[in-house]
């Protein structure tokens, strides 16, 4: 499974709803992990958001939202200290990209996921995590450096490293990293 480039993750992300789906396969270092579940979420419903602090940059075509950040697009809800909404106002407003940083999570039903940064690109419809990546799945547990959704083909993967650098995800790492987790199994009388 190709990895995609640190530079386009950085072009791509939020938190659309990390997942951690039933079954998992072991790729070279990567973790992939089936989503049906989240490639079901309509990524086109509004997006409703809430925060402490909201400001409006029009000539630059983004909002900064700021302290107790809560952003929901139908079940699917992300939380962050910060974040900077990317839109296009040609014929209406349109959100193209989410920026998320400081203690991120996205949940959907029973899934969560935990990362320092996150970016959520409407286009490609792609969400990606770095730093400290963290999926919980009731008592199933996978934890990495970065985490890749794909909402359209509802593939998900985990990977040790975060990827490279890059100025938008404000990571940078070198060499290995490794991908850990928990898998509970049925129990037997």
């Amino acid at each position: 499974m190709p990895r995609p480039a640190l530079a386009s993750i950085a072009s791509a992300w939020f938190l659309k709803g990390a997942v951690l789906g039933a079954s998992l396969i072991v790729l070279g270092g990567d973790y992939a992990v089936s989503a049906q579940a989240i490639s079901g979420h309509d990524s086109n419903a509004p997006v409703n958001y809430a925060a402490d602090r909201i400001e409006l940059q029009d000539k630059n075509k983004r909002v900064i939202l700021s302290g107790n950040v809560d952003i929901t697009q139908a079940d699917l809800r992300m939380r962050a200290a910060r974040t900077t909404v990317a839109y296009t106002d040609a014929g209406g407003l349109k959100i193209q990209r989410i920026d998320a940083t400081g203690g991120v999570e996205v949940n959907r039903a029973n899934e969560t996921a935990r990362g320092a940064v996150a970016v959520y690109d409407f286009n490609r419809r792609l969400i990606t995590m770095a730093g400290g990546v963290a999926l919980r799945r009731g008592t199933d547990t996978l934890n990495g450096g970065r985490l890749v959704i794909d909402l359209a083909s509802g593939v998900s993967s985990v990977d040790g490293r975060s990827g490279g650098s890059s100025s938008a995800l404000g990571t940078s790492t070198s060499g290995g990293g490794r991908v850990t987790g928990t898998f509970s199994v049925p129990k037997h009388d």
